[in-house]
């Protein structure tokens, strides 16, 4: 979306790519999800990669384009999650036997991870993208707020994760259970 709307940092930086290993952040990827789950016994896992970097000031409205390129992860994970659900409906699974239920199930584990990122990375707090396309459409007399979220987007989003997350999974399954039904 950023380079569609004139910022080559991306691309410059070599991250204009699907390959998964490019987007990899040790901490984030493998450090921290690791010990979440070790340390819950498997109950909680949390982690992320590395954002895909834009500069602002190379955009023609910097308050759109940001809000654009927010929206551009979650509708990706849309996207993807919408083509598993219709692959899904490929009579494919009976010509593979008993291989073919192991790869619905991967492909309905895709939808989910697809849907629970789209919806949580909507969320409207700093550092989610749902927070630029927040800021997008918040007129210029609400800066203070996007100062105090940008602030302490951090904690909130921390409190949101260990005692909102009941909030967002309804969502989440609703979604997953639509794709699922075409």
């Amino acid at each position: 979306m950023a380079l569609w709307l004139g910022d080559t940092t991306a691309k410059n930086a070599g991250r204009l790519t699907l390959n998964p290993l490019k987007h990899l952040e040790f901490f984030g990827s493998f450090f921290v999800p690791l010990s979440l789950y070790l340390l819950s016994g498997g109950a909680f896992v949390l982690g992320w990669a590395k954002p895909v970097p834009y500069n602002p000031y190379s955009l023609k409205n910097p308050k759109l384009g940001a809000g654009l390129i927010g929206l551009a992860g979650p509708l990706s994970n849309i996207i993807i999650a919408s083509i598993f659900g219709l692959a899904l409906k490929l009579p494919f699974a009976n010509l593979l036997g008993p291989e073919g239920e192991i790869l619905i199930q991967l492909m309905s584990f895709i939808i989910f991870i697809n849907v629970l990122l789209a919806i949580f990375n909507l969320v409207p707090i700093p550092p989610l993208d749902g927070s630029n396309v927040l800021f997008a459409l918040l007129p210029k007399q609400f800066t203070r707020l996007q100062i105090l979220l940008e602030r302490y987007g951090f904690f909130i989003l921390l409190l949101v994760i260990f005692f909102g997350f009941r909030y967002v999974f309804p969502i989440v399954d609703a979604i997953y259970r639509f794709i699922l039904s075409w």
